[in-house]
């Protein structure tokens, strides 16, 4: 019965992504194009990650790095389920191919599997695709989930979760992230190491490879800064009566979407501000919008204390770890659940969550008007991403990487 409605849910998806399309939905229109296309064949055999978007990539990224440095003859190939991380990634040059993943079918797994050839295959976070992971499992190819969270309120803990029950049996190794994701699984699958989150290898690279922005850095120098990072209309209503109150400190917001619509809209928030890709030298206002996309975490640096945007929404806020690696104090919203690291940094000092514009005012001020406060923060943000790194050559320890080529 649960694989019934499993498949119902396959023809509405297909639909409903058709009918998105059809009505100039710009994501949709993007997969149909995408997984229209062609794929290579490959003789060689290749190491497949697919991840769901840009979030489960940069959780995969550092074990691609790993892999591609230590075996640099591998074929590898990366696939992307949304249209926003493939549009993102598609020219990432870790990878041998950039492609979408078709819809989920036990035709579609075969021809893809057919077709790109994979010796062992990563699965990222989360996004279980029953015909996908059937197929590899039949195979036998070796087959990671890695970077996993689990939390109560799953179908694979519901009455009704068989087939995701099932899907967990399919895999080879499960690399979860956190002691109590382990102990959820444990009665379905002994299959299952702690290793941490990859994503925080990757971070600790960026203080390494910092670009510079010399407008960027003469707007902060010496200024009592905030950087917004991701942040969605619901965290600009709630940061917008701090930053129009405080003309004497310096901020710097970046929308999670940089549409012109949603620009122009933000300046109904930050009634002075300025966009950054208009400045051809010092800004007047005191107030950036940054309107390009790349840059965001390699300014974190220039901050004193930084906002995660998210918080608001059900999906959770963004890439705290980007921040915090600069030794920056992050504040974000109440829905953080998601995401050990927030949990972590709160108790350990290094964060806040706020649920309302006065708690944001009441946070800022206790990091920007005491010093004692401010360098003890700014230091357990940092503390917890180095001392909890490592999670990739756990993974690497425990892969079988078998001579593909």
């Amino acid at each position: 019965m649960a694989k019934v409605f499993y498949n119902l849910f396959l023809l509405l998806y297909s639909a409903g992504i058709r009918i998105a399309a059809l009505l100039k939905n710009d994501k949709a229109k993007k997969r149909l194009h995408g997984i229209k296309q062609p794929l290579p064949t490959f003789s060689e055999k290749t190491i497949w990650m697919h991840c769901a978007s840009l979030g489960e990539f940069e959780q995969g990224r550092p074990l691609l790095e790993k892999i591609r440095k230590i075996h640099p003859s591998y074929k590898i190939v990366l696939s992307f389920f949304s249209s926003s991380g493939y549009e993102m990634r598609k020219n990432f040059s870790g990878a041998d191919i950039v492609v979408y993943l078709p819809e989920d079918s036990k035709r579609n797994a075969e021809e893809f599997l057919n077709s790109i050839n994979p010796a062992i295959v990563f699965w990222v976070k989360y996004e279980y695709w029953y015909y996908f992971l059937k197929t590899i499992n039949k195979r036998k190819i070796p087959l990671y989930l890695v970077s996993a969270m689990f939390r109560p309120d799953q179908p694979f803990f519901k009455w009704y979760g068989g087939l995701y029950r099932e899907m967990l049996k399919f895999f080879t190794l499960i690399f979860v992230q956190t002691q109590e994701s382990k102990e959820l699984i444990s009665s379905f699958t002994d299959k299952v190491i702690v290793a941490g989150d990859t994503r925080l290898d990757r971070v600790l690279e960026l203080p390494l490879a910092a670009a510079d922005f010399p407008i960027l850095e003469e707007f902060t120098h010496n200024q009592q800064t905030l950087i917004a990072g991701s942040t969605w209309v619901e965290d600009d209503a709630v940061l917008a009566h701090y930053v129009n109150q405080n003309p004497d400190k310096k901020f710097i917001i970046a929308p999670h979407e940089i549409f012109p619509a949603n620009l122009q809209n933000m300046l109904r928030y930050y009634h002075s501000a300025e966009f950054y890709s208009a400045l051809k030298g010092p800004p007047k206002s005191n107030v950036i919008i940054l309107d390009t996309i790349g840059m965001l975490n390699k300014i974190y640096r220039y901050a004193t204390v930084v906002y995660i945007g998210g918080g608001f929404n059900d999906s959770g806020i963004h890439n705290l770890a980007e921040a915090a690696v600069y030794n920056k104090p992050v504040v974000f919203g109440p829905v953080y659940e998601k995401f050990p690291e927030a949990t972590a940094l709160i108790l350990n000092g290094g964060a806040a969550s706020i649920r309302n514009a006065p708690e944001l005012e009441k946070e800022l001020n206790k990091l920007f008007n005491d010093d004692t406060n401010l360098k003890h923060a700014s230091f357990k943000a940092g503390e917890y991403i180095k001392t909890h790194a490592g999670a990739t050559d756990i993974i690497m320890n425990n892969i079988e990487l078998r001579q593909i080529n």
